[in-house]
């Protein structure tokens, strides 16, 4: 089972082999500054498995809803609209980057 340690954040400059010691044993370390948890210190290992589970989480959502909408075909974009909606997007992100696309040039924007 993990134990929590809660460790001010001196104790990373004063004290580092011990608050690694202790993330090593794959326990947890809530960092504080001016007693406020700022930060928590997790091995490696269990950062990468945390990962793994959010995207495992963020699939099963994302599924769940691509289900939901093929029960629904009313909720359907068809793919015209889609590439319009794409289309737009484009237009509006090259507007972002500083050039405008015209009748299949490209020019800065604010010049004729």
């Amino acid at each position: 089972m993990f134990s929590t340690h809660v460790k001010a954040v001196r104790d990373l400059r004063n004290n580092y082999p011990e608050v690694a010691q202790i993330v090593k044993n794959r326990d947890h370390v809530i960092i504080t500054n001016n007693g406020k948890s700022e930060a928590v210190l997790i091995s490696f290992d269990e950062f990468e498995k945390y990962q793994e589970f959010l995207h495992i989480r963020y699939v099963k959502e994302k599924l769940a809803e691509a289900e939901s909408m093929a029960d629904n075909p009313d909720e359907w974009i068809d793919a015209d609209d889609l590439f319009k909606e794409w289309d737009a997007w484009d237009a509006v992100s090259i507007r972002a980057a500083g050039t405008i696309r015209t009748a299949g040039t490209i020019r800065k924007a604010g010049t004729v």
